[in-house]
Parts: C-alpha cells; sequence; structure tokens
C-alpha cells in the first residue's frame, strides 16, 4: 500500500508543485468558508431571529450560484488560459467572503452566499484542470486524491478557527479571518505558469465550445457526468453538513464535543481520499469509487445510530474514509473525462450542476429530522444515495491513462482511449 503511494507521490518539478499548491490551497479556502457557515448557522439563525431551516438556505445560495461560476469562469478559462481567470476568481471570492463578516441582518447575508457561490463556482475546475494538465499521466491517482483532501483540511481548518476564534470574535469573526489564508492562495497562483496543455491545444485547435458539443458522445457524457456528480454532492454533503448540528442539538453534546467530533474525521477523509485517490491507478476509477461506496453502506448503521463520543468519532471516521475516499478519484476522473477543448469549461460545470441538484440536501435533512430525529433523516437520505454511486459508476467508463493535449475537440471517454 505505502509502496504505491511514494512510488506516485515522487517529486515534481516547482512549475507542478506551485500549480498543484495552488489548486489545493483554493480548494480548501472553499470548504473553509462553506463549512464556517455549517458550524456556526444555529448561532447566526439566533442572532438573526430566523429558523434553522431558513438559515440552511445559506448552504443552498452558494450550491445554487455555482454553475454560474463554474460556466463563467470555465469559458474565460477555455479561451484565454488558466492562469488569469484563477488570479481573479480568488480575489472575487476573498473580498465577498471577507464582506460575510458585516452582513447587518439575514437578507444581506444570503445576497453576499448567493455572490460567493459564484466565485466558488469557478474554484474547483479551474484548479483540477490546471493542475491534472501538469501532472505526470501515471501520478494522478496521489495527486487527485491529495488534492480533492484539500476539501477536507478545509473542514478541518475551520473546525479549529471555531475552536480559536468563534469564543472571542463570534462568527463574524470567522469570516473575517477567512480572507488571511485566501490571500495566501493568491500569492501561490501568482507564481504558477500557465498550462502548456492549454497553450498546446490552442496552436493545434481551435474548436469553439459549441461545436465540440455537437458531438454527441460528448454530450452523452456531459449527462452523465452532471447524474454522477450529483450523487458524489449529495452523498459528501448528506454525511457532513447536518452532523455537527446532530451532535449538538439531536444528542445534546457540546459545541466542542461537535468539533472535536469533525476534526476526527476529517482525518479519515483526507487519509481515504490520498489512499484511494493512488489507489486508482492500479484498481481503475470506477472500481475504486464502487468499493468505497459499498464500505459506507456498511458503516451507516453504525453512523446514524451512536450516542456516544467514542462511538461517534469512529463511525464518523470511518464514513469519511469511505466518502472522501471515493471523491479523492474524481478530480482525475473529470479532468480525464473532458475534451481537451473545454477541459476549464467541462469538469467544473458537470461538478456544479451536481451541486445545484443536490442544494437541498440540507433544508431536506433538517425538515426530516424535525419530523421523524436526526437518525431517519440521515438514514433515509445516506443509503438510497450510497446505491445511487455504485450504480452510476457500474454504468459508466473511465479514460484513465488518457494524454492530454492529443484528443483535440474529441471527449476521450466517447472514443477508444474509454474503458469500461
Amino acid at each position: 500500500m505505502l509502496n504505491t503511494v511514494k512510488g506516485q507521490a515522487a517529486g515534481l518539478t516547482r512549475d507542478q508543485r506551485n500549480a498543484f499548491v495552488a489548486a489545493y490551497l483554493g480548494w480548501a479556502m472553499d470548504a473553509f468558508d462553506y463549512f464556517l457557515v455549517v458550524l456556526v448557522y444555529s448561532e447566526i439563525a439566533d442572532d438573526f431571529h430566523v429558523s434553522l431551516t431558513d438559515m440552511a438556505f445559506l448552504t443552498t445560495a452558494t450550491l445554487v450560484m455555482r454553475p454560474v461560476g463554474a460556466l463563467l469562469f470555465g469559458m474565460w478559462a477555455d479561451r484565454k488560459g488558466r492562469r488569469v481567470p484563477l488570479m481573479v476568481d480568488v480575489v472575487f471570492y476573498s473580498i465577498v467572503g471577507f464582506a460575510c463578516a458585516f452582513a447587518p441582518n439575514y437578507t444581506v447575508l444570503l445576497v453576499l452566499r448567493l455572490l460567493y457561490g459564484i466565485g466558488m463556482g469557478g474554484e474547483w475546475g479551474l484548479g483540477a484542470a490546471l493542475a491534472m494538465e501538469k501532472i505526470p499521466t501515471e501520478r494522478r491517482g496521489f495527486w487527485s486524491g491529495l488534492l480533492q483532501s484539500g476539501y477536507s483540511l478545509g473542514y478541518l481548518l475551520a473546525a479549529v478557527a471555531f475552536f480559536v476564534i468563534e469564543p472571542v470574535f463570534g462568527w463574524r469573526g470567522l469570516f473575517a479571518f477567512s480572507l488571511l489564508p485566501a490571500l495566501v492562495a493568491l500569492w501561490v497562483r501568482s507564481r504558477v505558469e500557465e498550462s502548456e496543455v492549454w497553450e498546446q491545444s490552442v496552436r493545434l485547435n481551435r474548436t469553439p465550445a459549441h461545436q465540440v458539443f455537437r458531438n454527441p458522445a460528448v454530450l452523452r457524457r456531459f449527462v452523465y457526468l452532471v447524474a454522477l456528480m450529483t450523487a458524489f454532492n449529495w452523498m459528501s454533503h448528506g454525511t457532513q453538513d447536518i452532523y455537527p448540528t446532530f451532535v449538538k442539538k439531536g444528542l445534546d453534546l457540546s459545541a466542542n464535543t461537535s468539533i472535536a467530533i469533525a476534526v476526527v474525521y476529517n482525518i479519515g477523509a483526507i487519509i481515504g481520499g490520498v489512499l484511494l485517490g493512488a489507489y486508482s491507478e492500479r484498481l481503475g476509477r470506477r472500481r475504486t469509487i464502487m468499493i468505497a461506496a459499498a464500505g459506507g453502506l456498511v458503516v451507516v448503521p453504525f453512523f446514524v445510530l451512536s450516542t456516544t463520543v467514542g462511538w461517534l468519532m469512529l463511525s464518523s471516521f470511518l464514513m469519511q474514509v469511505c466518502v472522501q475516499g471515493a471523491w479523492g478519484v474524481i478530480p482525475a476522473h473529470l479532468t480525464e473525462m473532458s475534451p481537451d477543448a473545454v477541459r476549464g469549461f467541462y469538469p467544473g460545470v458537470t461538478y456544479q450542476l451536481g451541486n445545484l441538484i443536490a442544494a437541498l440536501n440540507l433544508p431536506i435533512q433538517e425538515a426530516l429530522a424535525e419530523r421523524h430525529g436526526y437518525p431517519s433523516a440521515m438514514a433515509w437520505t445516506i443509503v438510497p444515495t450510497l446505491a445511487v454511486v455504485i450504480l452510476l459508476s457500474a454504468l459508466g467508463k473511465e479514460a484513465k491513462g488518457v494524454r492530454f493535449g492529443s484528443g483535440g475537440a474529441g471527449a476521450p471517454s466517447g472514443t477508444a482511449t474509454a474503458r469500461s
């Protein structure tokens, strides 16, 4: 196991490292700010005198606007390159995230979260495309898993910030603090060179995006990936978003206990993402996803029925090893399935459209919890989702090992390079 990881983690060039670190930090910032709301939305609800169900729509607002950001920044990146759009993006969402600290009421905060969603919509697709285009083909699995673990690191940092900052400065202080790591991400991003794959694709083929989508294989694969990402986003949000509230409100444990549990399961998420991402080079992308989701189904009873701190930590740790282990495959999987001509647009928009469809997860879980309790709300949403992830992965294809820059406007996943 360790040999597999070590082999793929071998040294990168300075530019490859910078591109990866920039994407990693940007993705971590995405999770950091998103989960700030998850961790404190009950506190914000008390301040603004709104219900928890209404507050849950703050996360929905962010998710709803992400496809807009993925579309705008993705089209820009395919026309003009990855580097400048990514830098503009981080500046935009940094300013909006900082402004959330000064929202005077729920309505203003909701508008700011809508704008923040646009910025974060552009982050994942462009960052993943740039990083994966620079990483050597045979090492994508490990670096894909490590990149995706940036999301778990962001959640982990949000939990630590809640411990340290919230008791002193409240929830507003957390949003103000988010400006600092965003500026670090901007500095690293300014040192990244343009994608050679993008430059080569522009020289060899200037096919417009609308012509690329006239290829039936490209369009079919786009619809399939949106469905897959819907299931994936429902899986991750279904096992994470409501969990801190379940621990605090459902089990009547302290906020500090809730955050301690979040720290533990995010460590599991990082481990799962890196290990299963690396093993997807040996097992294949789809098979790795199916194994991880099947493991999650085994863990569900312990995850939703545990009531003691020890079992809560163990079950949530194992659940996130499985859930984020499956996610560790996704940066490589989506970029490999994307045509060269629209790789800035294609992975980000499919991912964010899936996020959009899954945006009602938290309000639905909260509504179910009010009527039937948190264990039932989680079980009734998580079990079907894990089953759908397995089914869609079994029905799909993959393009592991495809060499970027050689496919022109065609879809590698819809041609002979795809693996069933």
